[in-house]
């Protein structure tokens, strides 16, 4: 099975879906879980040596930077967030 990209993960998901698709939701809700997932998954395909996923770190950070972008844009729109 083909290794997945990191880049396959940069966008988060639409967090007003992430959020409203569960029964509760706290601070914790992340849509970028799946980008989390795999750098984890490279780390333990590695035998967890960093610098092989470091591209995987950077999507991650990546995919925050994106959430909490899109968050600050919702709220100077003035439409309403989840958290």
């Amino acid at each position: 099975m083909p290794e997945p990209s990191p880049q396959d993960n940069i966008k988060p998901q639409d967090y007003h879906k992430q959020f409203s698709a569960r029964e509760t939701y706290s601070k914790h809700t992340d849509p970028c879980e799946d980008a989390a997932k795999a750098s984890m998954k490279c780390m333990d395909r590695n035998s967890y040596d960093r610098e092989k996923c470091m591209d995987f770190f950077q999507a991650y950070r990546d995919c925050k930077k994106e959430w909490l972008n899109q968050r600050k844009e919702d709220r100077r729109a003035g439409r309403p967030t989840p958290i």
